[in-house]
């Protein structure tokens, strides 16, 4: 006999479902709501704390710092953060899916999936482009060491599927067989 779904409170905001949104570009204004919201239960008495977070991620991406700034603090949270990618989880979208609790990292079918080697602009005197050099080696190291936590998977087979010179899209069925998510959600 199948169970009767719970009845859910309809006068609740997702706040009080313990459910956060991010349905944006990664930029610091867009993540610090979902940082406010993720340190706001990490500070309740300990009774009141919920037994887990849920982070849902529809994004194409943004900026990597604003993106690290919310992995070190889901990472940080002492309340597990299950994640749910739905529509397109892109670029930082997907490295912040990656950082959800193993074993809660959900998709669902008709999500796309981006991942791809770190991009962004630069102009100015040597000097500057030397420095920028160095913030570049810097962040592909951290989303090297990032994708090898998550995934599982050593550092030659993720530059061999997921992270090679070219865009890398993939269906919610090849997230699973990555590593990158852990099941579709089909309910």
């Amino acid at each position: 006999m199948a169970k009767e779904p719970e009845a859910v409170d309809s006068d609740k905001s997702l706040e009080d479902h313990n459910i956060c949104l991010l349905f944006e570009d990664f930029t610091n204004e867009a993540v610090k709501p979902v940082i406010e919201f993720i340190l706001s239960k990490n500070l309740l008495p300990e009774r009141k704390k919920p037994k887990h977070l849920t982070l849902i991620i529809n994004s194409p991406g943004g900026e990597m710092p604003a993106a690290f700034a919310l992995i070190d603090i889901m990472k940080g949270s002492s309340i597990p953060i299950h994640t749910l990618g739905i529509g397109q989880i892109a670029s930082c979208g997907l490295l912040t899916f990656l950082a959800g609790e193993k074993g809660f990292r959900s998709i669902t079918p008709n999500t796309s999936i981006l991942s791809h080697q770190w991009s962004g602009g630069s102009g100015g005197k040597a000097h500057d482009l030397i420095a920028i050099q160095r913030e570049y080696e810097l962040t592909s190291q951290r989303m090297m060491n990032h994708y090898k936590r998550c995934t599982g998977m050593d550092e030659k087979s993720i530059k061999k599927y997921l992270l090679p010179a070219a865009d890398v899209w993939m269906d919610a069925d090849q997230a699973v067989k990555y590593g990158i998510a852990d099941k579709i959600k089909l309910d």
